[in-house]
């Protein structure tokens, strides 16, 4: 039983993440990092507790660590006059 579980579960990760990476083609930087920050949370927090409400939870705690994520890496770089991402 475990390992039908565990079956569903990887496929249905994989299904996820064909599809994100096919969505997310016209999507912000910012966009995609906390999108992913979700992804990775929910299928984190349901493989982890079992439950949707841990899918929330994890889904609700990735979107907050993707966002700090992105906050992060703008402050690494800027735009010179030409439009170009200079990394600091």
């Amino acid at each position: 039983m475990q390992f039908q579980t565990l079956k569903h579960a990887g496929l249905a990760s994989a299904l996820a993440l064909s599809l994100t990476t096919a969505g997310c083609a016209n999507m912000s930087d910012s966009d995609r990092r906390v999108g992913t920050g979700i992804g990775i949370g929910a299928v984190t927090g349901a493989l982890v507790t079992g439950r949707p409400g841990g899918a929330a939870v994890g889904a609700a705690l990735g979107g907050a660590g993707g966002y700090l994520y992105d906050r992060e890496k703008k402050r690494r770089y800027y735009y010179d006059r030409y439009g170009r991402r200079v990394y600091r």
